[in-house]
C-alpha cells in the first residue's frame, strides 16, 4: 500500500508540473485601457437602435458610399462646413465606405434639406410631427441586411442661428452613418443629448466612427455580439 501511494504522489506531482509548464505557454487575454473600456460602453449607447420608433437594437451602417445631394437654401457657409465633415468622415472609414456630393438628385442615395421644417414635412411627411419641436432630423431606410440604402436630412435654417445650423448638420449627418442615438455622458460629443452648439467631433466621437466603419465590424450585431467585435478590434490595432 505504501508503495501505491508513493507512485501515485509522484505521479500527481509530475501531471501537476506538465499542467504548470502548458499554461506558462499560454498568452495573456488582451486586457483593455479604461478609455477602451468606455468606448465599447459609449459605442453600445450610441450605435445600437434609433432614438425614434420601435427597432431592433443592433448595430446597422452603410454598405455602398453616400451619394449626397443637397437641396434647399444652402448659405455658402453651410456648403464649406459639410465639406469639412465630408472630409473627417472620409479619413476615419477604412472599410470602403465613403462619402461623396453629386449634382443631381436622380444620382443620390441621401437628400440634405437646408430650410424650414414647415417644407421638409412637405417633402417628406412622415417627418410632420417631428418637426415643430426639432430643429435637425434624420431619416433612414436599410434592407434586409441591415444596411442603409438610402435617407435624408434637413436642418431648420430659419429657427436656428448660424452656429446652431453648424451643429445640426453634423450631428444629424453623423447620426445618419449609424451612429443614432443621444446620450448625456459626454458633454463635449455630438451625440450629447442635452442642447450644445459643439461643431466638432470629440476624440471619442472620432473613434466611433472609426469601429464602427472598421472591416471587421459587421451589421446586425447585438449587444453582446457587439462588445465581442469591438474587443477583437480594439486588440489588433
Amino acid at each position: 500500500m505504501k508503495t501505491k501511494f508513493l507512485l501515485l504522489f509522484s505521479l500527481c506531482i509530475v501531471i501537476l508540473m506538465s499542467s504548470c509548464s502548458k499554461n506558462d505557454d499560454i498568452l495573456p487575454e488582451f486586457i483593455l485601457s479604461e478609455y477602451e473600456t468606455d468606448l465599447i460602453d459609449y459605442f453600445k449607447d450610441i450605435a445600437l437602435g434609433f432614438e425614434f420608433g420601435i427597432t431592433n437594437n443592433i448595430t446597422r451602417k452603410w454598405n455602398s458610399g453616400m451619394k449626397v445631394f443637397i437641396g434647399g437654401e444652402p448659405r455658402f457657409e453651410l456648403l464649406a462646413e459639410f465639406e469639412k465633415i465630408r472630409a473627417e468622415i472620409n479619413e476615419l472609414t477604412t472599410d470602403g465606405f465613403n462619402v461623396t456630393v453629386v449634382n443631381d438628385s436622380l444620382q443620390s442615395n441621401y437628400y440634405i434639406f437646408f430650410g424650414s421644417g414647415t417644407k421638409y414635412a412637405e417633402m417628406f411627411p412622415e417627418e410632420s410631427n417631428l418637426v415643430n419641436s426639432n430643429w435637425g432630423l434624420f431619416y433612414l431606410l436599410w434592407n434586409s441586411q441591415n444596411q442603409f440604402y438610402s435617407g435624408h436630412m434637413y436642418v431648420d435654417i430659419i429657427r436656428a442661428n448660424s452656429m446652431e445650423q453648424k451643429h445640426l448638420l453634423r450631428e444629424e449627418f453623423t447620426q445618419s452613418l449609424g451612429l443614432a442615438r443621444d446620450s448625456q455622458l459626454y458633454m463635449e460629443s455630438i451625440f450629447q443629448s442635452n442642447w450644445t452648439t459643439t461643431i466638432k467631433y470629440a476624440p471619442i466621437d472620432r473613434d466611433l466612427i472609426r469601429l464602427l466603419y472598421h472591416p471587421k465590424m459587421s451589421v446586425g450585431l447585438n449587444e453582446f455580439e457587439v462588445d465581442n467585435a469591438l474587443r477583437e478590434i480594439l486588440s489588433t490595432k
